[in-house]
């Protein structure tokens, strides 16, 4: 694959997120941006699509989308699991298949 970023992945994370996309599992913490979450995904993934619809509607904090496509260390750690959203700040994270309950309350600090 190509280092380049596809058209479909450029367009996906200009559409859900308002950083530009990480390249590190946890990006560095910030006074005004804790805690820090992470969407880890692939292109042209419906349950990746499906996620973010379901983050959404849970009004989810701000977050990276992370492409693991063209990463071989975040391919061997996420594989088939993604998408996963990850809690940089805590460590945790949230696997897919998850609903609007379980995302807010792993956004509010719970399972």
């Amino acid at each position: 694959m190509s280092d380049a970023k596809s058209p479909a992945r450029a367009r996906e994370a200009a559409r859900y997120s308002t950083q530009p996309p990480c390249t590190h599992p946890d990006p560095p913490m910030t006074a005004d941006r804790a805690p820090t979450y992470v969407l880890y995904q692939r292109d042209d993934c419906h349950l990746c699509d499906l996620a973010l619809e379901v983050l959404a509607s849970v009004r989810a904090p701000a977050f990276e989308s992370v492409f693991i496509d063209d990463d071989e260390a975040l391919e061997a750690r996420y594989g088939t699991r993604v998408p996963v959203l990850r809690d940089a700040a805590r460590g945790s994270e949230l696997d897919w298949p998850f609903d609007a309950a379980r995302a807010s309350d792993f956004l509010s600090g719970g399972a």
